[in-house]
């Protein structure tokens, strides 16, 4: 095996375990796993100053933030994923303003959404499937996020996980970009 098939192969592993980690958390810990992971959100400095957030609709297991995200005061954006691994920044509007988009995931509607420019945010809530204490992160694997942040100049980049999904030492490439830091239920891990 190449070095970039024994990555692909270590990457799909730990995308496995951190998806399944995340999937056998009770409904009770998923509650308050998700209400401490908001409330360690909402004390960051880099939340506090915000104005223009990148989010996500948590899918397939993912930490909600609804609770952080709602009447927040903020402009509150959320990934439409396009061709060749593309991603914009889209604030939903308020009547009519989801529909379900790329693999189920509920997503703004475009037509009725206001873009960002991705050099206009000031924070981006990433998801991911595994990560290190080093804020690297493995993601669902077509590399929309590592594409897209770049392009954040002006933001801060934090991965959104449960304390279940943190490995050892995330199966990263030099594709794959590394966060500020990691907010889960237990702690916030920043990148030095």
């Amino acid at each position: 095996m190449t070095t970039e098939e024994n990555l692909a192969c270590a990457k799909a592993a730990q995308r496995r375990q951190g998806i399944a980690a995340r999937r056998a958390l009770s409904p009770e810990a998923r509650q308050a796993a998700d209400a401490a992971i908001c409330a360690r959100a909402a004390a960051l400095p880099q939340w506090q100053k915000a104005g223009r957030v990148l989010a996500y609709a948590a899918f397939g297991g993912e930490p909600d933030l609804s609770a952080l995200l709602a009447g927040c005061g903020k402009q509150v954006a959320y990934p439409i994923c396009g061709e060749e691994c593309s991603m914009r920044a889209a604030c939903p509007a308020p009547v009519d303003g989801w529909t379900r988009g790329a693999y189920g995931i509920r997503t703004p509607v475009e037509a009725r959404a206001r873009i960002l420019p991705p050099e206009a945010l000031d924070l981006v809530l990433v998801p991911c499937t595994a990560f290190d204490m080093d804020c690297r992160r493995v993601g669902m694997g077509k590399g929309y996020y590592d594409r897209y942040l770049p392009q954040c100049t002006g933001a801060a980049w934090f991965g959104v996980a449960y304390e279940a999904q943190k490995v050892d030492a995330a199966a990263a490439g030099p594709l794959d970009v590394r966060l500020d830091g990691v907010i889960t239920e237990r702690g916030i891990y920043l990148w030095k």
